[in-house]
């Protein structure tokens, strides 16, 4: 089959393509014709990095994938081959991921595809829906009627979190970076758009909630957004982060001095330490994201699609850090 292999770590141009055998699937899992993966910011940081193949190189990467399922093992219940699925499995080195035409999926880590989208479009739903639920649902526990800051309102997580609040009855601002994103995020259901690169979004947060702070931020950017956002919270607030932090003294000082609540989301724990019930969570969240979608609660924005053959330019465009939605590589 064609796929293509991360063979060392370093810049995109270390993605190339080879001819690989079919995977072969073990009792419980399905053999997945791949026809798209979704390009997440983690499957850049794996390649860059080297993370998680240290000796098992070379790898086919990506986590997200959506195709259809060819052939079941034994054990096998929950679907039949020509079943269309999506799922977040894999290309973290444990075994290979979806850059490949074929993939193999424990059947309980995957999900019927939702009947409204392409494979495309689920493609890019996995990572960024689970990542979301996570985080307002799971960490913070979003509330009707609270009010909720999204940064990077526009992205991949973030424009999927914008919607689930306004799902959850909340009300949402979020920041962006110019007016096409302010647009799409408007769209999506924010009431308050904040464009950081001209405006301030504490002082635009505070005045939205007199002065009061939100009661939930969502980080989804890092580094000095991180400890930024403190004073933009509410005291005794809650604030989510996707990232890896580091706080001067000061800053860790005035977000205790806030009481706020800070939870971290990680949402590729339960693959990277193999926990099944946690995995299992995650397959839950996969389908009832599928009923928001299929009840036009929720939308996926596909903002670039590439061809497998061109996965390379595919990191980079996502390397960039300004792309709205998610990008997807079209495996067949």
């Amino acid at each position: 089959m064609k796929a293509m292999l991360m063979t060392a770590a370093g810049n995109p141009q270390v993605l190339q393509p080879a001819d690989i055998p079919v995977p072969e699937p073990g009792p419980s899992d399905l053999l997945v014709r791949v026809h798209a993966a979704g390009i997440n910011p983690l499957d850049t940081k794996v390649r860059q990095h080297h993370m998680f193949h240290p000796s098992s190189l070379p790898a086919v990467l990506g986590c997200d994938g959506a195709g259809t399922v060819e052939a079941v093992g034994a054990q096998v219940r929950r679907f039949k081959p020509g079943d269309a699925v999506y799922f977040f499995n894999n290309g973290l080195g444990g075994a290979p991921g979806s850059y490949a035409q074929y993939t193999v999926v424990d059947e309980h880590y995957a999900a019927a595809k939702p009947g409204n989208l392409s494979m495309v479009q689920a493609a890019a739903v996995p990572l960024v829906l689970i990542t979301a639920w996570e985080a307002l649902v799971d960490r913070v526990g979003l509330r009707a009627g609270e009010k909720v800051l999204i940064h990077a309102g526009a992205g991949g997580v973030g424009h999927v979190a914008v919607q689930l609040a306004r799902h959850l009855g909340a009300r949402v601002a979020a920041t962006v970076s110019g007016a096409e994103k302010a647009r799409l995020v408007g769209e999506l259901g924010a009431e308050l758009v904040i464009d950081y690169t001209r405006e301030d979004f504490v002082e635009r947060t505070l005045a939205w909630t007199a002065g009061a702070g939100a009661d939930v931020v969502l980080d989804t950017v890092g580094g000095a957004t991180f400890a930024q956002s403190f004073p933009a919270v509410r005291l005794y607030g809650r604030l989510a982060t996707l990232m890896s932090t580091t706080c001067e003294m000061a800053q860790v000082n005035k977000a205790r001095m806030r009481n706020l609540l800070v939870g971290y989301v990680q949402m590729s724990t339960p693959l990277l330490l193999g926990d099944h019930a946690l995995r299992c969570a995650q397959t839950r969240i996969l389908e009832r994201g599928a009923e928001l979608i299929e009840q036009g609660r929720l939308r996926v924005v596909v903002s670039k699609v590439y061809p497998l053959a061109e996965v390379a330019e595919a990191h980079r465009h996502v390397e960039q850090g300004h792309a709205s939605g998610k990008v997807v590589v079209e495996v067949a």
